[in-house]
């Protein structure tokens, strides 16, 4: 599955231009005009990187990138800063910002594809490595599965919570944890869904966020706990 790349840039012919050789070295490319609504489709289309430009009316480059890194959801996300701005100061302020990377305008665009590449190469080496590590070893996994079968097994004897949970899960992150709760780990998931092990995990870790919990046992019993599985 290609990569889902969101563009934030309010100059449209330039937008145009990168939404254009972005789409022919085969990502998926959202676009959106201007910061606020890249906020936004930051939030509906869940993309895999953002490419942002900084200067823009009303919520600029630098306060997109604020709004990403203070949610627990797309701390993580990487972004690449496309900008006018090159000074050498410029740079250094953006990545105490906590960009990704930042390329000056005008721009090889086949630096920014490979800056890109980079980029969805190394989230994807840590999200592996996240996964082979999630259990340590065999007999973690062992224990987590069986746990969460034991879970399983005695939920009728799991106390409900009366209060009311106002939690809005996504329709995928609703999928995955209904699949968690069923012992699969994050490999078997991404087949189930036909989706990269990568997505899952962030599904997960989002579940995690939500829920407060800090495990897949964990996640689970919450789940039983407020009626949230099948």
């Amino acid at each position: 599955m290609s990569a889902k790349l969101l563009l934030v840039d309010d100059e449209p012919g330039l937008r145009e231009a990168v939404q254009a050789y972005l789409a022919d070295s085969g990502f998926t490319v959202v676009v959106a005009t201007n910061g606020q609504e890249g906020w936004e489709k930051v939030q509906q289309e869940d993309p895999d990187l953002v490419v942002t430009d900084i200067m823009m009316p009303e919520v600029d480059g630098y306060q997109l990138l604020q709004k990403m890194r203070e949610d627990p959801r797309f701390r993580g996300l990487p972004v690449v800063f496309l900008t006018a701005r090159g000074m050498t100061s410029d740079r250094i302020q953006g990545y105490q910002a906590r960009c990704d990377a930042y390329i000056s305008k005008p721009f090889d665009p086949d630096e920014l594809v490979a800056v890109v590449e980079n980029l969805l190469d190394r989230r994807a080496a840590a999200t592996e490595s996240t996964e082979e590590g999630e259990p340590p070893d065999l007999a973690t996994l062992a224990r987590q599965i069986q746990e969460i079968k034991e879970l399983l097994t005695h939920k009728n004897a799991i106390p409900q919570k009366s209060a009311p949970l106002d939690i809005d899960f996504t329709p995928r992150e609703e999928s995955v944890l209904q699949l968690v709760a069923q012992g699969l780990m994050n490999k078997e998931i991404a087949s189930r869904l036909d989706t990269s092990v990568r997505n899952v995990e962030k599904y997960v870790s989002r579940l995690f966020s939500k829920t407060g919990t800090n495990s897949r046992t964990e996640l689970v019993r919450y789940a039983l706990e407020h009626g949230l599985t099948e």
